[in-house]
């Protein structure tokens, strides 16, 4: 399990995009409503879950270096 920093990776954005099985998938009309995935695939909804609520997006930096100076300012300012 990563924990920390997404990295983005366009190869497996693209490779998700252009898959047989989602193509078929699409193609026949069987999607499953967003939120599903405990019904389709356990194990790897299990898994995200826990990703996207330990881990951090690679913007998480800037809002930090910049927004949180900003705000305190702002505090200093307006007492």
């Amino acid at each position: 399990m990563k924990f920390g920093f997404r990295t983005p990776s366009l190869k497996k954005r693209i490779a998700a995009r252009t898959s047989p099985k989602r193509f078929l998938r699409h193609n026949l009309g069987f999607k499953v409503p967003r939120g599903m995935g405990w019904f389709t695939n356990p194990k790897k909804a299990m898994y995200n879950r826990v990703y996207y609520r330990t881990s951090k997006g690679c913007l998480m930096n800037i809002a930090v270096l910049f927004l949180i100076p900003l705000l305190l300012i702002w505090i200093m300012v307006n007492k």
